[in-house]
């Protein structure tokens, strides 16, 4: 996993006549795990979708390259290390090993290590008996679960992760938050949306709020060490 910085400036999208947000600048680092909230409509969703490159803002500039001509063929078109997971993610007509193993497709891995990672990846979120299941068979939890393994395997330098614990049971989140975990030791940086605090925002040491058309940076959350006597900021 490459650890890389995202870094805009003068952003700002618009819906139709509408200003969503303009935000003068917004930097992401290695290791930064933030919690974005706002209310519906707010522009939580586009901002998400404007840092992992799959829509374009009304102005502004981000620093994150387009992916490469191989990662564009097997149908990647986001930032190049960054992974967006929606609520309600895509997935394709085959089996769950086949949804996992698809973005692999743009790395530079031969079959039989994609073959090993899809499996780690199933393994780790608990469908690896699964695996040769056609996709249509899962309930909406397990979809979700093969979404985070895809997102997983990609070992992605920055995940954004728009209110994909939604409607989920505590099964589901609790293998959502296994790997997440894992990518934060490893380095990686996270942005999760959602309506309220849960086991994956409990991961974060940021919060950022879009209100009135601005993102507020609230600061690091600090742990209270009560032989110092000191207080969470």
């Amino acid at each position: 996993m490459s650890q890389i910085t995202l870094e805009a400036i003068d952003l700002s999208v618009k819906y139709k006549h509408r200003l969503l947000f303009h935000i003068p600048s917004l930097k992401v680092c290695p290791g930064d795990a933030i919690y974005l909230s706002g209310q519906n409509g707010i522009g939580k969703t586009s901002l998400l979708k404007v840092m992992a490159g799959i829509q374009k803002p009304t102005k502004g500039t981000l620093n994150l390259k387009r992916p490469s001509w191989l990662q564009r063929l097997a149908g990647f078109s986001g930032q190049s290390g960054v992974v967006y997971m929606h609520q309600t993610p895509y997935l394709f007509d085959g089996t769950v090993a086949e949804n996992v193993a698809y973005g692999l497709m743009g790395k530079h891995f031969c079959q039989r290590r994609r073959r090993q990672l899809t499996m780690q990846a199933l393994r780790k979120i608990g469908l690896e008996a699964l695996s040769h299941e056609h996709i249509s068979v899962l309930s909406g939890g397990e979809k979700q679960k093969v979404a985070m393994a895809r997102a997983w395997a990609l070992s992605p330098s920055i995940l954004l992760m728009d209110e994909s614990c939604a409607n989920l049971d505590p099964d589901a989140i609790d293998a959502q938050k296994h790997m997440i975990d894992d990518l934060i030791e490893r380095g990686a940086s996270l942005v999760i949306t959602s309506h309220h605090p849960n086991k994956l925002t409990e991961c974060c040491n940021q919060q950022w709020r879009i209100e009135n058309q601005r993102l507020i940076h609230k600061p690091k959350l600090n742990i209270i060490d009560k032989d110092n006597h000191a207080f969470a900021s």
